[in-house]
C-alpha cells in the first residue's frame, strides 16, 4: 500500500475513533497498536512498546509534573487577588485600567502557571464582577482577559510547550525559553491595544476614582505581594537564563519557591496542598498518556514510510518554503477550530517536523509558531476551549460577543507570527544566548 494511502487511513480511523467520544490518548493507542498490528505483525508490536518506553523513561520529562503543580498551586491560592490589587494601583490613570489590569497581570501570572484555562477562569472570577460593576462594555471586560489567558501556553512554565517539544523529540528548555519573547511582545501589544481602544471610545472602559494610595505604602504593598510573585518567576525563568540552571533544575524550584511563598503569607492550608498534588498526579498522568500515544503514531508513520514519503513530496514539489510554512498553519487554524490543541500537535507534530527539518528551518522556531497558533485555535469558534471557560464565568454574557472580543487578540497572534517569520531571531536569541 502507497505511503499517502496509509496516513489517510491513519488519520481517517483516529476521526472516527474521535466521533465515537473514545477519550484522545487511548484513541491513538488504539489506533497505532491495530495499525502496527495488521502492518507489521507481532515484531511491530514489540519494537513499538520499546519505542514508547524509552520515550515515557525520559528525565527530560520530570519538569512536567513541577510544573503543573506550580500552576495548580497559584490557581487554587488567592495570592493572586493581592497581587492583582496593587497593580490597580499603579494603574489607577491610565484609560481601560481593568482591561489593562487583565493584560498586565495574566502576562505576570502566565510565568506562574502553565494552564490557559486556569489563567482565564481565575482572571475572570476575579476581574469580571468589577468590570461590571463599572460599566465596563463585554467587549472590554471578556476580550483581554481571553486573549492574556493563552499566554500560558507560551510563556514558560507552560505544560503545553514542554508536551509540544517531547512530541517533536526538541530541547524543552529551548522551547520555553524561545516562547519569552514572543510572549511579552503579544502582552505588551495587548496592552497598546487595550488603551488605545479606551481613549478613543471611552464611554466602553469608564474612568472611575479612587483614594489614591500614598507612593511609600505603594511600594511597601509591591515589595509585600508582587515582589513574591517575582521571586516565582525568577526561580524558574531567571535561573535558566542566567545559565544557572537547567529546565528541570528551574521546575523544582520554581514548585519549592511557589511553596515557600504560599506557606510563607499563609495560605497553604492542608486542603490546598492535598488537591494541588491530586491535581497535579492526575494532569501528569494524563501528559504521559498523551506522549505514549503520540509515540505511536509517530512510529507507524515511520513503519509505513510514510514520514519519507512526505519529505520527499516536499521536496520534489516548486512550492516556496515559506508557503510551505503558510499552508501547515493554515491547516492548524481549521483544526483549531474543531479539535483541541493536544489532539492537533498529537497529529500535526510527527507530520510537520520532518518537513521542516528538510526545508533547512529550526525547529524551536516553529514550535514557537505553533503554540501561537495553538493558543488562536483556543479562542476560534465554534470549539475553542477559552470560550467556554469563559463563558462558564460570564454566564451573562452571549457566546457570539464572546467571539467578538476575542477578534483583536486573534489579529495581534497573526502578527506576532508573521513578525517571527520576518525576524526568526525574535524566538531563537535568547535559546542560542542561553547556550541553546
Amino acid at each position: 500500500m502507497e505511503w499517502w494511502a496509509v496516513l489517510l487511513l491513519l488519520i481517517g480511523g483516529l476521526i472516527a475513533v474521535f466521533a465515537t467520544g473514545f477519550p484522545i490518548s487511548f484513541g491513538f493507542l488504539l489506533v497505532g497498536f491495530v495499525s502496527t498490528y495488521l502492518l507489521t505483525g507481532t515484531s511491530g508490536l514489540e519494537m513499538l512498546t520499546q519505542q514508547i518506553y524509552s520515550s515515557l523513561a525520559s528525565f527530560l520529562l520530570t519538569p512536567v509534573p513541577m510544573f503543573i503543580l506550580m500552576g495548580e498551586l497559584m490557581f487554587r491560592t488567592d495570592l493572586a487577588a493581592d497581587t492583582l490589587d496593587v497593580l490597580d494601583r499603579w494603574l489607577r490613570r491610565l484609560p481601560g485600567r481593568l482591561s489593562l489590569l487583565a493584560a498586565v497581570s495574566g502576562t505576570l501570572f502566565a510565568a506562574t502557571s502553565g494552564s490557559t484555562m486556569a489563567n482565564t477562569a481565575m482572571l475572570g472570577t476575579i476581574l469580571l464582577p468589577d468590570m461590571k460593576k463599572r460599566g465596563y462594555s463585554n467587549f472590554m471586560a471578556v476580550g483581554p482577559i481571553i486573549g492574556v489567558g493563552g499566554l500560558a501556553m507560551l510563556i514558560p512554565p507552560s505544560a503545553l510547550g514542554v508536551l509540544l517539544a517531547s512530541i517533536g523529540q526538541m530541547s524543552i528548555g529551548d522551547v520555553l525559553i524561545g516562547g519569552v519573547i514572543p510572549g511579552v511582545l503579544l502582552g505588551a501589544m495587548f496592552c497598546a491595544f487595550i488603551v488605545t481602544y479606551a481613549y478613543l471610545r471611552p464611554e466602553s472602559a469608564p474612568s472611575y476614582e479612587t483614594e489614591p494610595t500614598p507612593f511609600a505604602e505603594l511600594l511597601f504593598l509591591t515589595a509585600k505581594y508582587v515582589l513574591p510573585v517575582g521571586f516565582i518567576i525568577f526561580s524558574v525563568l531567571g535561573v535558566i537564563l542566567l545559565g544557572l540552571a537547567t529546565p528541570t533544575e528551574a521546575a523544582a524550584l520554581g514548585a519549592l519557591a511557589t511553596l515557600v511563598v504560599n506557606l510563607f503569607y499563609g495560605k497553604l492550608k492542608w486542603r490546598t496542598l492535598s488537591e494541588a498534588v491530586w491535581g497535579t498526579v492526575s494532569l501528569t498522568a494524563m501528559v504521559f498518556m498523551i506522549l505514549a500515544a503520540s509515540k505511536t503514531f509517530s512510529c507507524v508513520l515511520a513503519f509505513t514510510n510514510a514520514t519519507d514519503g512526505m519529505v520527499e513530496l516536499v521536496k520534489g514539489s516548486a512550492l516556496h518554503p515559506l508557503l510551505i510554512i503558510l499552508i501547515m498553519q493554515l491547516i492548524v487554524v481549521a483544526m483549531g477550530a474543531l479539535m483541541d490543541p493536544i489532539s492537533i500537535m498529537m497529529i500535526t507534530v510527527p507530520i510537520f517536523l520532518p518537513i521542516i527539518q528538510t526545508l533547512g528551518y529550526d525547529p524551536v522556531w516553529f514550535a514557537v509558531i505553533m503554540l501561537i497558533n495553538l493558543e488562536m485555535g483556543n479562542m476560534t469558534p465554534p470549539f475553542g476551549m477559552l470560550l467556554y471557560v469563559m463563558q462558564g464565568v460570564a454566564k451573562d454574557v452571549s457566546f457570539d460577543e464572546i467571539v467578538w472580543a476575542c477578534l483583536p487578540y486573534m489579529f495581534l497572534d497573526i502578527i506576532m507570527i508573521g513578525l517571527i517569520i520576518v525576524w526568526p531571531q525574535l524566538v531563537l536569541w535568547l535559546p542560542r544566548l542561553t547556550g541553546g
